[in-house]
């Protein structure tokens, strides 16, 4: 199972459900990992976000927000 449909089973939600930005409530087209993959992060769905394009662009790109602010606001 890939993780997207994971995360959507994880939180009882169905795969037309639309998923918000976690850090500016836009749509969200992206699962973003919170510990990266590369640094060991899980597929897991406590270890995935919802982010806009533009929120996981900026995000990559060093720019707001931080890992630590979409951790803050996940909760």
């Amino acid at each position: 199972m890939n993780y997207k449909k994971e995360y959507y089973k994880y939180y009882g939600l169905d795969v037309c459900d639309v998923l918000y930005c976690k850090h500016c409530g836009r749509i969200a087209v992206n699962l973003h990992h919170l510990k990266h993959k590369s640094a060991c992060g899980s597929d897991h769905p406590l270890n995935l976000i919802p982010l806009c394009f533009t929120c996981h662009f900026n995000h990559h790109n060093k720019n707001n927000p931080t890992t630590e602010q979409l951790i803050k606001k996940n909760i």
